[in-house]
Order: C-alpha cells, then structure tokens, then sequence
C-alpha cells in the first residue's frame, strides 16, 4: 500500500488553504450581493414573506431528515472492516450530509435575499446589467461555497487518514449524495405542485399573469423556486463534486498510488481558482445578451483550468509509470507518459462540459430550432405542443448520450485498454468537468434569482415597462442556464457513477481474496460473482437497475400531481369564498398553500429515498455482486437517457412558452399560450423534480454498492457464506423499499378521498 510522503502532505495541505480562501472569497461576494439596495416597501415585503416560507420549509425538512441520517450513521458501523476505518467513515458520512445541507441552505438564504436586490436593479438605468451581476455573484458565493466545502472535507480526510483515505472518503460522498438527493426530491415536489397550481387555477381558468398577487399560490411558487432550484441544485452539485472526487481518489491510488492519491486534489484546487476568475469575468457588456457574458465566463474559466492542469500535470507527475509510487502491476509495462494521459482525460472532461453546454441550450433556448418549433406547435393545441416537446426530449437525450459515450470512449483510448488506468481517467476527466463547477452553480442560481425578481416586480407594481422588460430577458436567460446545468450535472453523473462501477469493481476482487475457500466455491456462489451479461441473473440485474429509475421518476411526477392538486383545490376554494381577492379588496390566504406544499412535500419524501437506498441491498444480497454491477450498468444507462430527456423536455416548453409570451404566434391571452402554459405545466415536474433527481439517484445507489459490496462477498462465497442472512438481509430490504411505495399508493389513494369529501362538503 503506497505511503503519502511528506511532499505530497504539503501539497494537500496547500488545497487545503485553497479550499479556505474560496470560502473566504465567498464571503466577500455575499457581501457585494447584500450591499444592493432592496427596492419598495412593498417589494420588500414580498420578499419577506418568501424568506419565511423558503426558512421553515428546509428547517422542518432537516428536522425530518436528522432521524434518517442517524439510523444511517449507525448501520454503518456493521459493516465489516477496520474499526478505525468504519469509525471515519462514518463520521465523515455525517460531514458530507452536513455540508450538502449547509451549501442547499446558503443557496436558498442569499437567493431569497438576492431576487429583491434584482427586481430593486431593474427599476434603474443600467437594470440589465446590474441585475445580471447580482443574480450571477449569488450564484458565484454558494459555487465558492461547493468549491471551498467539497475541497476542505476531501484534504481533510487525506490529512487525517492518509493512504487510507479513500475507504473513509466513502462514507463523505454517501452523506453528500444522500442529503442531495432529499433535497432534490423534495425542493422539486414543492416548486413544481405550486407552479403547476399557480398557472392552472390562474392563467388557464382566471386568465391573469403568471406572478398576479390575487393568486394564493404565487408565495409559494416563488418558495419553491428557493427550495427546489438553490438549494437542491446547489446540494446536487456539491454532491457531485464530492462524488466525483471520492471516485478520483479511491482509483488514483489504485492506478498511480501515492500520485494518483494527490493529483485529483490538484485539479480540484486549480478548478477553485478558476472558478473565481469565472464568477469576476462575467459581466454583460453594454446591451450584449445575458447568455453571452455567462457563456464567455464559463469558456474562459474552462480553458484556463484546462492549461493549468496541463502545467501541473507535467511538473507534479513523473515522465514514465515506472516512476509512479505503488503502482498497479497491470501497468508496470505502459509505455505511455503519465502527465500526457491525466492531461487528455481532464482536457476530454472540459471538452464534455462545453459541448454539454452549448448542445443543451440549442435545444432548450429561446433562439434555437427546436424550441421555437415546440412554440409554433401552440398554434394547434396543447396536444401537439406535449407532442413535439417530448420529440425534443428524446432527441436530446441521445445526442447528450451519444457524447457523453464517445467522451468516456476516448478516455479509454488514450488509457491504452487498460482497465484500472481507464476508470482512473475517467474519474480525472470528472475532475476536469468540474474544474468549472464554480461558474455552473453560478448559472444555476442565476435561473430562480431572476424568476423571482420578475414575480416580485410584477407582485408589487413598482417597476415601469421597461424594468419587466429587462427582467423577462433575465429570466429567458435564466431558464436556459438551469436546463444548461441540468445537462452538465447528469454528465457529471454518469463519470462519477461510471469511475464508482470501477471503484465497486475493485471492492469485490479485495473482498473475494481475502476469503477463504472463495476459489472452491461452485455452482450458484460462483453465478453471483459473474460479470457476464450473457449470464441470465446478471442480465436480471440490468433490468431491475433500468426498472429502479422509471419507478423513482414515476414516483417523484405522481407526488408532484397529487400535491399539486390539492393546491389547485385550494386556491379555487379561496376564489370562490372570497370573490373579493379576484377584485382586489381581499387579501389571499398565501400561507395556507405554502402549508400545503411543506405538508405533502415531506410527506412524499421518504419513498424514493427508502427505494434508492435498499434496492441495491435486495439485488446485491439476493442475487450477488455480478448482478448487482448489472443493475448498476442498467441504473447509469437509463438514468442518462431519461434524466435528459425529462430535463429537456421541460426547458424547451419552459421557453416555448417565454416565446409566445413575447408576443410570437398569437402572445398572452391567445389559445396558443393557453396551450404553451398547458404545456410548461406538463414539463414542470419533468425538468425541476423528477430529472434532476435522477443525478443523486445513480449515486447513491453506486456508492450504496460500493460500501455492501465486502460484506455481500463474504455472505455469498466460500468457507465464510451463509445463505441464510443473505436471503433474510435481501428480503427484509425488499420489503422496505416496496413496502414504502406500497404505503405511498395506499396513503395518496386516503389523502385523494379526503380531498373529495372536503370538495363534496364544500
């Protein structure tokens, strides 16, 4: 096992200060961004109202989750291993999750501070480009903030754990990927039931705009746009960079020992740097489009990350593999350089996120073919306007998927087939993706900022014609940078997940050496260990593994529906008792919808996390560790496919209906926008809850492998099996995971006919 020696401790110990002054750096920024001046009283008390509800949503989520991160942390020390080693992990499994929460609660609290600071910037005249900067410097200090956190726990666990570290840094990218996956889901059930009731009860059936003060749901919807957009996407996001760089390390030590253990780390502190030089770059020139200044920052940060990963690759690594520390035995006779290889995969990495970015806005922008076709199709009803945009996401999706393979196959290229040295650069080439992250967090944030600029404006009143126009524009902007880092996160995605299978790979051929007998194990053991996917029950494991996602995605859209439901009930019930709200003389109960979605929000939660967290125990236990890589090959293929279907699909409605509100193809108040808004509602849970679920979905169930796989092994083969516990263990996870959805079905199936006997009562 190769040693960190003292250089290399240095070394880490320098990110280590790099990960603090990105935090600091952060600091700074959220101090420009609440410099801003805060607009109207009115304005304000907009915003004040959303502060409180976006506050006690994720307090009362966290609250919830503290039981389930409890139960976590303590079945971690079951697992077999050093004591030491399950006592880290499960510490820092604690860590992860409390920096996934604590980066998901920085999103949404400057977020909720930043959008009236926005609004107040449009009533002004340099409001486009002043707006621009604030809503992108409070995406800048939470994508600081991911930097800082993720880099400062990794170096920490290298500090502390040394050569150890990568089993420790297990249990970090479970607790970040878990909590991402929490907020994700439930941040995308409450965004999407208030958006999805505020525009049916109001556009459709009363006619009025979409931010109109008379519609009860409005407070909501512009929670949502906080617990759903900021804080989950920022917790994904941190979670990905974690998971990527968990991934980059457990296979750099493989692949190029004591190097490999380091060099993920130095990429990971160039990106920080670079994501600073991208948050200060963008800024909109005079009257130049929002998107090209974002795009211009995000380019000029990937190509100076790529240059100076380049220089560091060629002075920190050594110019053959024999002059790497521990070296993988399949690679004592490569005769490629190193630095030339680490420097292609990361490069091949920045490449992917540029054509992910500009591939993904040319289906979802306002300017694009694609959309402004889906927007043309509103001239003959919401059928065809459903239609075309699920063309739109298909499309996309094998596009996205097409590149996303040819990237990775290009890695294992210039890896000259070495499997171990492929899924290391894999994992560089996440790195490499992420050198950007600052600036895609940024562009993420910017979406939910602008949004809810444009509803408090509209909500107040106090900003002129020219002001709405500018802050429509931002949000067009906005909407298309979210589907943007939608795209670059499920890229992120499948190279974690896919460099996780290596690490999951390299956990079971550990296990199965170490154990007695393994070798005389016949029959059935020796089934369970296969690989082959000609194999029937391997086979089995890459149809269950497809299967989990269409579930997790059918389940998280029906939670959607049923929440949103019951606020359009509720608003029409408020419209119809108080005709005084629709004139103007009576004040909507907001806060009643906002109950609405916390309650059915939470309520919804524990079901796909209870599904991703024990489906790979079932498969694994019960069927073995050869099925349950098929199930998580089959999991990673059609989590692509369908996460970027549904992600795009719901941009280019999003912005189908932003061009007909512009006033193309009939504008507001045609048939054509009752059917684009029929439309953006369809692409509502697609693009905010159930596609980007998906990301933390395929992570969570790697790395849920990855920490049963030793333990699978040593239940299943040789002198150590016992097929009793294995099948008692994959049952009773069975039943937890189907037994959640089965009491889902049963409880919405109680809170439908409640709702029914209030509306006959009624």
């Amino acid at each position: 096992m190769p040693t960190l020696g003292s250089t290399s401790i240095v070394i880490v110990a320098v990110i280590a200060a790099i990960a603090v002054v990105a935090l600091v750096f952060a600091v700074a920024l959220r101090r420009q961004v609440l410099e801003a001046p805060e607009g109207t009283t009115a304005m304000q008390a907009i915003a004040q109202a959303v502060q409180e509800g976006a506050s006690a949503y994720l307090n009362r989520m966290f609250r919830t989750l503290v039981l389930f991160a409890a139960i976590v942390f303590g079945l971690l020390f079951l697992l077999p291993g050093d004591s030491g080693i399950r006592i880290g992990r499960s510490i820092f499994f604690l860590v992860g999750a409390g920096f996934s929460a604590s980066i998901g609660y920085l999103g949404m609290w400057l977020a909720v501070r930043a959008n009236v600071r926005v609004a107040a910037a449009a009533r002004e005249a340099d409001g486009r480009t002043e707006g621009a900067r604030i809503a992108f410097r409070t995406g800048g200090v939470v994508g600081m903030g991911v930097v800082g956190l993720g880099l400062l726990g990794a170096t920490g666990v290298v500090l502390l754990y040394r050569e150890q570290a990568p089993s420790v840094l297990e249990g970090f990218g479970f607790g970040a990927a878990l909590l991402a996956m929490f907020m994700r889901v439930g941040g995308g059930i409450f965004t999407k039931a208030a958006d999805v009731g505020a525009d049916l009860v109001g556009k459709v059936e009363h006619n009025i705009p979409e931010d109109d003060p008379r519609n009860a749901a409005t407070i909501a919807d512009n929670v949502g746009d906080n617990v759903g957009d900021c804080a989950g996407m920022a917790a994904d996001l941190f979670e990905s960079y974690a998971v990527t760089l968990v991934a980059a390390l457990i296979l750099g030590k493989v692949a190029y020992g004591e190097q490999g253990l380091v060099f993920p780390l130095i990429v990971a502190g160039i990106g920080a740097v670079t994501a600073a030089l991208g948050v200060v770059l963008t800024r909109v020139r005079g009257q130049e489009s929002g998107l090209a200044a974002i795009y211009r920052g995000f380019y000029t940060a990937a190509v100076i990350g790529a240059v100076l990963t380049a220089l560091a690759a060629f002075v920190y690594l050594p110019s053959s593999f024999a002059g790497l520390s521990g070296l993988s035995a399949d690679l004592a006779d490569h005769t490629g350089d190193p630095r030339l290889v680490a420097t292609l995969a990361v490069v091949i990495g920045v490449l992917l996120a540029g054509i992910i970015l500009w591939l993904t806005g040319y289906f979802t922008g306002t300017t694009s073919n694609p959309t402004i076709h889906v927007a043309r199709t509103t001239l003959t009803g919401p059928a065809t306007v459903v239609l075309s945009g699920i063309g739109v996401g298909f499309e996309s999706a094998v596009y996205t998927a097409g590149i996303i393979a040819a990237a990775i196959c290009g890695v294992f290229l210039i890896s000259g087939g070495s499997i171990t040295l492929s899924l290391f650069l894999i994992a560089l080439a996440g790195c490499g993706l992420l050198t950007t992250v600052g600036v895609i967090v940024a562009m993420d944030t910017f979406g939910p900022v602008s949004d809810n600029a444009q509803g408090i404006a509209e909500m107040s009143g106090d900003v002129d014609a020219r002001g709405a126009q500018t802050l429509t524009d931002l949000d067009a902007v906005g909407n298309t940078t979210k589907a943007i880092t939608k795209g670059i996160a499920i890229a992120t995605a499948v190279l974690a997940a896919t460099a996780l299978f290596g690490s999951y790979t390299d956990a079971v051929q550990a296990a199965v050496s170490s154990i007695a007998g393994a070798a005389q194990s016949t029959g059935l053991a020796l089934a369970m260990l296969s690989y082959q996917v000609i194999s029937p029950i391997t086979l089995v494991g890459v149809v269950l593994g497809a299967a989990t996602v269409f579930l997790f995605s059918g389940l998280a859209i029906d939670a959607v529906t049923r929440a949103a439901g019951a606020i359009v009930f509720e608003v029409r019930r408020q419209f119809r008792d108080h005709p005084g709200i629709l004139t103007g003389d009576e004040r909507p109960e907001y806060g009643k919808v906002v109950d609405i979605c916390t309650r059915d929000s939470l309520r919804e939660l524990a079901t796909p996390g209870l599904l991703a967290a024990f489906a790979p125990i079932a498969v694994g236990f019960g069927l073995g560790v050869g099925p349950l890589a098929g199930f998580l090959a089959g999991a990673i293929a059609a989590g692509v496919l369908m996460a970027v279907f549904l992600a795009n699909s719901g941009g280019a409605w999003d912005n189908a209906k932003k061009i007909v509100e512009d006033g193309r193809f009939g504008g507001k108040n045609s048939d054509s926008h009752a059917a684009a808004v029929i439309g953006d509602t369809v692409g509502d849970p697609f693009k905010d809850t159930a596609g980007p679920a998906i990301n933390p979905l395929i992570k969570v169930m790697n790395l849920v492998a990855l920490l049963i796989a030793p333990a699978v092994v040593h239940v299943s083969v040789g002198d150590s099996a016992n097929h009793t516990v294995r099948l008692v263990i994959a049952t009773t996870a069975m039943l937890i995971a189907f037994g959640a959805v089965v009491l889902s079905r049963v409880r919405a199936a109680i809170v439908d006919r409640k709702g029914q006997l209030e509306r006959e009562v009624a």
